[in-house]
C-alpha cells in the first residue's frame, strides 16, 4: 500500500497483530492462541477475510501492469484490506494501559516478532534476491514488518487518545500534515505509522452497536452497488491514477505532486476506505464458521506469506509463466494465494511458529513484588 512519485515500490502490509484475546488489546495475533469461549466470531471471521485479501493483494501485484482488470481489483482491495485489520486493531486496543502485564504482551507479541521477522526477512533477501549487502536496520522496517511498528506506536498511545476531546479529527489533522511532510522520512516507516493513525483511533472510539449496525440488512444490500460503483471507479482511475496512494507510505511531495493535492487525497480516501470498510463488515459473518478457528492465526499468515510474496518475485514465477498472465492464470494465483495463506492461518502452524510469535520470555522480566509478597503471605 503506499509509494510513489517516480516508480512506486508496492508492497504492503496488512496485516495483522499482536497481544492476545479479545478481552484485551488486539485482534489478530500471536497471543490470540484459538478461538475460544467467550470470543466474538464476528472479529475472527472479520481477521481471517482481511487476510486473505491482503495475500490476494500481493499475489495480482505483479498482474496489474498488463492487466487492467487485476489493476481494478487491487486498487478497490488496497482501499479497505489494511483499515478494516486496523480498526479493529483500535477496537480491542480499548483496555490497554501501561499495566505491568500488558506491556509484557505488547513486547513479547508485537516487539519481539518485528525484530525476528525484520531480521528473517533481511537474510532471506540476501539469499533468495542474491543480494548479500541487504542490511539488517530495524529502524527500516521491509515489506511487511511496518505494520508491528505501527501497532506498537499506536498501542503505546492509547492512553492519550483515551483523554483528548476530539480523538478522531485529531488523527485525521495529524495524518494529514504527515502526508504532506516529506521531512518524516524513512525511519521506522512513520509515514504510514501517521496516516493509518485514524483508524485505529476510529477503532478505540467503537462499541459493539456501531459493528452490529453496519452488519444492517439494509448496509448489506446497499454495499452491493458501492462495491460494484468502486471497481468501475478503479477501472476508470487505473491507467490514471498511481496505486501508490493506497500504500500512505510516501509524502504528496514524494509522489510527484502538490501538498494541497496531499491534503485532498488522505481525506478522500479516509473517507472512501471508511465505506469501503463498513460494506466489508456488513458482509462478515456473525456465526461460527470453518475458517472462525483461523481468525486467530492471521499474524501467523501475514507474516509467513511474506517470504512467497517476496520469493515469487525474486525467482521470477511471474515472468518465467507468461500463462498466468491470462484470465485463468489469474484465477489460479487468487486461489493459489488464498489457499496459501489459509494453510498458514492453521492451528499446526501456529504451534510450529509461536516461540517466534508469542515467546514466553518469563526470563526477560522482572518478577512483580506484589505477586511476590502474595505469594509469601499465602505460604
Amino acid at each position: 500500500m503506499s509509494p510513489a512519485a517516480p516508480t512506486p515500490r508496492r508492497e504492503l502490509p496488512p496485516a495483522t497483530e499482536a497481544p492476545a484475546a479479545q478481552d484485551t488489546p488486539a485482534p489478530a495475533t500471536a497471543s490470540d492462541p484459538a478461538p475460544r469461549a467467550g470470543r466474538d466470531a464476528f472479529f475472527d471471521n472479520a481477521k481471517y477475510l482481511a487476510i486473505v485479501l491482503v495475500a490476494m493483494g500481493h499475489a495480482w501485484e505483479p498482474l496489474t501492469d498488463g492487466s487492467r482488470a487485476a489493476e481494478a481489483l487491487y486498487m478497490t482491495v488496497y482501499t479497505f484490506h489494511m483499515p478494516a485489520f486496523i480498526i479493529i486493531s483500535g477496537y480491542f486496543s480499548r483496555s490497554f494501559d501501561m499495566r505491568r502485564d500488558r506491556l509484557q504482551r505488547l513486547i513479547t507479541g508485537v516487539a519481539v516478532p518485528y525484530v525476528i521477522f525484520e531480521t528473517g526477512y533481511a537474510f532471506f533477501k540476501r539469499w533468495a534476491d542474491n543480494d548479500p549487502g541487504h542490511p539488517i536496520s530495524l529502524l527500516d522496517p521491509w515489506f511487511l514488518t511496518w505494520f508491528l511498528v505501527a501497532l506498537f506506536i499506536w498501542r503505546l498511545t492509547t492512553p492519550l487518545w483515551k483523554i483528548v476531546r476530539w480523538p478522531v479529527p485529531l488523527a485525521v489533522v495529524i495524518a494529514v500534515l504527515a502526508s504532506v511532510s516529506p521531512e518524516i522520512g524513512d525511519d521506522l516507516d512513520l509515514q504510514r505509522v501517521l496516516q493509518f493513525l485514524p483508524f485505529f483511533v476510529l477503532g478505540l472510539n467503537l462499541r459493539p452497536e456501531h459493528f452490529r449496525m453496519v452488519q444492517r440488512r439494509s448496509v448489506r444490500i446497499a454495499s452491493v452497488p458501492i462495491f460494484a460503483a468502486a471497481l468501475v471507479m478503479a477501472y476508470w482511475a487505473a491507467p490514471r491514477m498511481s496505486s501508490a496512494w493506497f500504500y500512505h507510505r510516501d509524502s504528496a511531495q514524494e509522489l510527484g505532486t502538490t501538498w494541497w493535492a496531499g491534503v485532498i487525497m488522505t481525506l478522500a480516501l479516509f473517507g472512501c476506505s471508511l465505506v469501503m470498510t463498513a460494506c466489508f463488515y456488513s458482509w462478515v459473518p456473525r456465526r461460527t464458521m470453518w475458517f472462525t478457528v483461523l481468525g486467530a492465526g492471521t499474524l501467523y499468515g501475514y507474516l509467513l506469506h511474506g517470504f512467497l510474496a517476496k520469493g515469487s518475485r525474486f525467482w521470477g514465477w511471474f515472468d518465467d509463466h507468461k500463462w498466468l498472465h491470462s484470465p485463468l492464470g489469474e484465477i489460479a494465483v487468487t486461489v493459489i494465494a488464498a489457499v496459501v495463506v489459509t494453510a498458514l492461518c492453521t492451528p499446526p502452524v501456529q504451534r510450529a511458529f509461536r516461540w517466534a510469535m508469542e515467546p514466553k520470555m518469563a526470563w526477560a522480566f522482572k518478577k512483580d513484588p506484589a505477586d511476590t509478597a502474595r505469594a509469601r503471605a499465602g505460604a
